[in-house]
């Protein structure tokens, strides 16, 4: 898709992750300005929708029982960015297969699981399932919950795909990034921020020789002491920096035939496994800060695997407090973490009682992942108005709440978290185990809860808001509260319809997140154009 009005320099592939979070002194786009069509002069009133605002939500309203225009409407929606993605959950599962079978992986027929070669008894080549379709059909009902039955234990099968898909996952980063930022780009959003385990066994190494420890501060010191955290640090570095040139080589970036994934800003967010021991859990999280405050492809924390099991919930509250501690340590290190992924049956009734709090109130989360238990904590109006007051965001994934914990419709907590003016972001998840893609949420969001445009159209902007890009954002304010009205330095002008002015232009310039919000905004004002222009796939 091309943007006619204001370009900004466009980064060239994985080496915009680089680039990206020093845009304080570097451009983020190709180009320079280009004159607007837009009247000189004209003014918009942000509390009214533009005539362009009322098409669209016209057009919303012609095809909504039209399965076949509604998706092509959501497809060309601009859709901000992806907060909440899992890199190895989101990549296609056919995809997998075939990097297995480029591989010589091998699928060990009892678990339906990935397996080094030889092939023994009991497995066969994954190549097989280039021709044999029925072979095919039953990996990727094994890695995805394509055809899952409605009665079944998703949560179970979900958590278990990880599992079997490991062995090819782990070898390929860059490709995987590849095509999951292709499919972003593809999806009309404009960024992304990936979760992945940075230096997973020798952080795992690290965490067995520094042993057990309790108190927080004696633990980090024991990991920093001869230089030991560094060295884990350069090793994640170095594992970034292969997964780069790998990156690089798949989508072809720097040459004529690069793909949409090489103008893609991405971020990575570290994972921690919460059911791991007490000292590599606290490694993990160290490793992540420590690489988000040294390394700008790295921006955030994240606690992941499944929040329900005994080992999370037992150690629960001592994650929260070393959190706390760490980002003492570790100011500049963003955190948003699994929180509330929980449902009544799933755990005993204490554990939905304080998850999302403390995430919140002690962690200090910036963002929330999933929260679907809101409601069933102790005092959760006084934790949604403290997020509001925060503006902390929760990303949600509906797919995967449904698939996971059962959790749509009017169950979900989505429409009491905008009660109570908490930031809400649309996310995907693990959009290849689910078998869906950010239109579909969008979509679905439409769908259940009768949205407008305005309203799809201001969950769109929250999610680049509320992204950990650097930089001032383009609008002013509370934007969840009070609207989303241009930052000083751009008052005047409709963004993304109009020419900067000076000093709306070195915002733009200086400002990451304020040049990716602009490029929406530009294609918000030429979908809301266009728009009746789309015809029957």
């Amino acid at each position: 898709m091309t943007f006619p009005r204001f370009r900004l320099p466009r980064p060239h592939g994985f080496v915009a992750l680089a680039c990206l979070c020093s845009l304080l002194s570097a451009p983020l786009w190709a180009g320079g300005p280009v004159a607007s069509a837009r009247p000189a002069g004209e003014r918009t009133s942000y509390g009214v929708a533009t005539p362009g605002e009322l098409r669209a939500d016209a057009r919303l309203k012609a095809v909504r029982h039209d399965p076949r225009l509604l998706r092509r409407f959501f497809e060309r929606l601009p859709k901000g960015g992806d907060l909440h993605n899992h890199l190895w959950g989101a990549v296609a599962t056919e995809y997998l297969i075939e990097l297995a079978a480029e591989d010589g992986l091998c699928v060990d027929m009892s678990t339906m699981t990935a397996v080094a070669p030889p092939c023994g008894p009991g497995a066969r080549p994954a190549a097989d399932a280039r021709r044999d379709r029925a072979f095919h059909d039953a990996i990727v009902r094994a890695w995805s919950m394509w055809d899952f039955p409605a009665d079944g234990n998703g949560h179970d099968h979900f958590f278990a795909t990880f599992g079997k898909f490991e062995k090819v996952a782990e070898r390929h980063r860059g490709r995987l990034l590849a095509q999951v930022a292709d499919e972003v780009a593809a999806q009309n959003q404009f960024y992304l921020e990936t979760m992945v385990t940075p230096a997973a066994e020798a952080a795992k190494a690290l965490a067995s020789e520094v042993g057990r420890e309790s108190d927080p501060d004696r633990l980090h010191g024991r990991l920093t002491s001869g230089g030991r955290l560094d060295r884990l640090v350069a090793h994640a570095r170095k594992e970034a920096d292969d997964a780069e040139r790998e990156f690089r080589a798949a989508a072809h970036c720097g040459t004529p035939e690069a793909r949409p994934a090489c103008g893609l800003p991405v971020r990575f967010i570290s994972q921690v496994y919460r059911q791991s021991s007490s000292e590599h859990v606290f490694t993990q999280m160290a490793l992540g800060m420590r690489l988000a405050e040294r390394d700008p492809r790295f921006v955030a924390v994240n606690l992941v695997q499944p929040e329900d099991a005994e080992r999370s919930t037992a150690g629960y509250r001592s994650h929260m407090r070393m959190l706390a501690h760490l980002r003492g340590v570790y100011p500049r290190a963003h955190l948003t973490l699994h929180a509330g992924e929980l449902w009544p049956g799933l755990v005993k009734p204490k554990d939905l009682t304080f998850h999302i709090g403390e995430a919140v109130g002690v962690a200090h989360a910036e963002r929330i992942g999933h929260g679907v238990s809101l409601v069933h904590e102790d005092d959760w109006r006084k934790t949604a108005r403290t997020m509001a007051a925060r503006e902390i965001a929760v990303e949600v994934p509906f797919t995967s709440n449904a698939q996971i914990l059962g959790v749509r419709g009017h169950d979900h907590p989505f429409e009491t978290y905008r009660r109570h003016g908490v930031p809400v972001v649309l996310a995907t998840d693990d959009p290849g185990v689910s078998r869906i893609d950010i239109s579909h949420e969008y979509e679905y969001a439409a769908r259940t809860y009768d949205l407008s445009y305005r309203e799809l159209k201001d969950l769109a902007r929250a999610s680049l808001e509320y992204a950990f890009l650097p930089g001032t954002s383009l609008w002013q304010g509370n934007p969840t509260r009070d609207g989303y009205r241009p930052t000083a330095s751009c008052r005047g002008v409709r963004p993304g319809a109009g020419t900067p002015g000076p000093e709306c232009r070195e915002l733009l310039r200086s400002s990451a997140k304020a040049a990716v919000q602009w490029r929406q905004e530009e294609a918000f004002h030429t979908f809301e154009r266009t728009v009746h222009s789309a015809r029957r796939p």
